[in-house]
Order: C-alpha cells, then structure tokens, then sequence
C-alpha cells in the first residue's frame, strides 16, 4: 500500500482531538493480513466451544479499502462481531449518523447528564465508533455486527477533567454488559481510581483496549491507561511507499505497547458524512474491533484468551518477540480468527508487580471483597485537565507526574541533615 501524503487542517486540534488531514485514496496493494494464506486451518482453543457457522457480512457489505491490510471481507467470512457489545468511553457518539444507524446503545453521559451518550458535540467518539462498528457503502467499521455502547467522558474541548470520570464510566460499562472496551484516551498522569476501574473490568472478564497517544514533543511515554497492565496499548502504523508497514510518526511507543495498528484512516463525521483522520485514537478502535470479532467466533473464549489470541497472531514488524515501537506487532483479524493458539493461564500481558488489578478472570462472588471503587474513596485527583486520545492534544510533560515528589523527597532530607546536625553539639556537653 502506497502511504498518501497529508496535509493539516487549520482545525483547532484540542478542540477536535485529533488533527484532521486531507488524503488522497490509497492503492490497494500489501498489508498486514495479506501476509496470511487464504488457506488457513481454523482452529480454536481447546475445550472451548465455536459460535457456529461463520457469520458472513451484511448483504452487499463491502469493505472500504482502508481495511484491506486488515483483509476485512476475509475475516467477515468468519465473524463479522455479531452479538458483542463494545463500549466506547469518549466524547459521545451520533447515533443517528448513516454508518452507525440501529448500532449504539443508550448509554450514560458523565459530563453534563443530559443526553445518554448518544449526541456528540466534538465528533471524536463518533469516528472511533464508525472504525468499530460502522456500515456504509463501502464499510467503514471493522466488526460491522457489533454494538456500540457510548460512554461519554470527555467534555466539548475533547478531554476529561477528573480520572475518576473515566474510571466512572469503565465502571458502567461493566455494568451495562460491555464485553470489550475501547478508551481512545488518556494522559501522563496515573491515577488510582482509574486503576481500580480497570482491575473491576478484568476481574469481570472484559477486554480493555488503548491508544498508546500521540507524540506533542511535550510528554514521550506511553499514555495511561494504557500503559496499565492488562489493558491491550495500542501504537500506530502507516505505509510506506511500497507497501512495508512502519511506525506511524507521531505514535508515542515505549516497552508498554502491546500492538499496532492504522492510524492514517477515514471515519464518520458527527452530523454525518465521513473525514480522514490520523491518530493512535483510531489504531485503538481497530484493535477493539478485532477483540469483538474474536468474542463473537468464540462466545465462551475467556478475555485472557482473547487477548492472547491478539498478540499469539500479530504480524511481526519489528524485532523478534515484543518490541517497544510495535509490541508483538500489526493486528491481523484473519490470523486471530483461524490459527490455532494454546492456551494461556491468567493475563498474558500483566508482568508488572506495579499493577493493583486483579487480573483476568478472577471476579469474586458476591460476598467477595472487591467491589466498585467510589469516586469520593478513590483519593484526591489531578485538577488538571487530562488530554483526550488524538494527536495535538496537549499532554503534560513527564517532569509534571514526578517532579514534586523529587522536591518533597529533598526538603525532607535537608530537615533531616540540619536536625541532626543541631544535636551533635548537645550531645557532646
């Protein structure tokens, strides 16, 4: 595939939360999952059950070329995302808009209450929701079967101001039966309510899918979430010139991403039409949207297994194994959904001892002990505004998430040192 040249709108970039481009139509030609034979042997994980007869896409579905690295019309020859719920945590989503008509949920609305997530003032959520589950002519949406439940948490600048916001709306997604979850979002501070929020999806057995962020030059670490353990950090790819799949440029990378994915991509615009756009944001909901296809083949497939199934099947791109810019590698929807994989116990991706969440798979009973975490509990949050996913966001510089604690650390040494030296001479009378 031939990488188009691009050119910047003069839209301003934090209000819209990604920069907007002007593209010209790729050639058609190499990509990820055209790497994989036609011929594959499906497989499934053993001692789990298949969803059935594969489910083919729409009548006269065809796949925008956007989505043909991805194979898109090959892999709907075995799933299309049918009967899984994804929630998308952002600005909102249109629900009335043509490509995702009958698609989206009620869902909730943390920023003002007054809608139920379905209207979006900023368009973000909307072009994430139609790279998930849009229709169309061609299709924009990778898992066109699949159903969208919004989640608005980002404000009408495109970002949110309290984690516990975002921690908030993972919670009642959950809740709301969401199977995987995508948060096109984030920033450079960690927080612990959103943690928290994070090991109550996981321990629920829900896939938690992020953008690993967009490179400002302000802040050069992989945004969190998505650099909490569990959660599925996703950087993005372009083309080059003939065909070879590189690093997006602006895609922050750092040892927590876990794969890759487009970012150079056309989506719905809120009010409807379509626009190009460029940004991790979008990588991200490709990645989601895999996750669906593989939740909708294989119904009772754990989320330690789905993910396992993600990164088991990547393309690789970079160095052998995991690498910091592309993480196993480029998604590949047909490989997860026809390659054997073994199985695998717990959370393939949490190797950090850092990481509160509980892990995969291990929801507690009712009687259990870990529950919801109330916003008021989940201790004091930043009041700084925290950057939403799309390239252009301002995001804070690393300095900002460590520096006071360095400044703490050293005024307590210097009492330390002058009070010790202020009893030496007492000591000696």
């Amino acid at each position: 595939m031939t990488a188009s040249r691009t050119h910047r709108s003069g839209a301003n970039p934090a209000a819209t939360g990604h920069n907007e481009t002007v593209t010209s139509r790729p050639r058609t030609g190499r990509g990820l999952a055209l790497l994989v034979a036609a011929s594959l042997a499906v497989g499934g994980p053993p001692g789990v059950a298949l969803a059935g007869a594969p489910v083919p896409a729409a009548t006269g579905q065809v796949a925008h070329e956007q989505l043909t690295p991805l194979a898109a019309e090959q892999a709907w020859q075995h799933s299309t995302g049918a009967g899984v719920v994804v929630a998308v945590l952002d600005s909102g989503v249109d629900s009335e808009h043509p490509d995702l008509a009958g698609r989206v949920l009620p869902g909730w609305d943390y920023v003002d209450g007054s809608t139920d997530g379905r209207e979006d003032p900023v368009g973000h959520g909307t072009t994430v929701a139609s790279l998930i589950a849009g229709r169309g002519d061609p299709a924009i949406g990778l898992a066109p079967d699949a159903t969208i439940l919004p989640v608005r948490v980002l404000d009408e600048q495109n970002r949110y101001q309290r984690a516990a916001t975002v921690a908030d709306g993972v919670i009642r997604a959950v809740d709301q039966g969401a199977q995987v979850i995508n948060l096109s979002l984030g920033g450079a501070r960690d927080s612990s309510s959103l943690t928290d929020a994070l090991a109550y999806a996981m321990a629920r057995d829900v896939v938690v899918v992020a953008c690993t962020g967009n490179d400002t030059g302000d802040y050069a670490e992989v945004w969190y979430p998505a650099r909490e353990p569990g959660v599925v950090a996703v950087s993005g790819l372009t083309f080059s010139r003939g065909g070879t799949a590189v690093r997006w440029p602006e895609s922050l990378t750092g040892p927590e991403t876990v794969l890759s994915a487009p970012a150079v991509l056309t989506g719905a615009r809120a009010g409807g039409g379509r626009r190009p756009v460029q940004g991790t944001s979008f990588s991200s909901a490709l990645v989601a949207a895999t996750a669906a296809l593989i939740r909708a083949r294989w119904p009772d497939l754990p989320a330690a297994e789905v993910v396992n199934r993600l990164v088991s099947t990547a393309t690789q791109l970079g160095a052998p194994g995991r690498d910091p810019v592309f993480g196993f590698g480029g998604v590949d929807p047909v490989a997860a959904l026809t390659e054997p994989v073994p199985p695998v116990r717990g959370d393939p991706l949490d190797t950090k001892a850092r990481s509160r969440a509980t892990g995969f798979g291990s929801a507690p009973d009712a009687a259990g002990s870990i529950a919801a975490p109330e916003p008021a509990s989940a201790g004091p949050e930043q009041p700084e505004r925290q950057p939403a996913g799309g390239a252009g966001d301002e995001v804070r510089a690393a300095g900002d998430r460590t520096l006071p604690g360095l400044i703490w650390a050293l005024l307590a040494f210097t009492v330390l040192l002058l009070a010790a030296a202020a009893t030496r001479p007492l000591i000696r009378r």
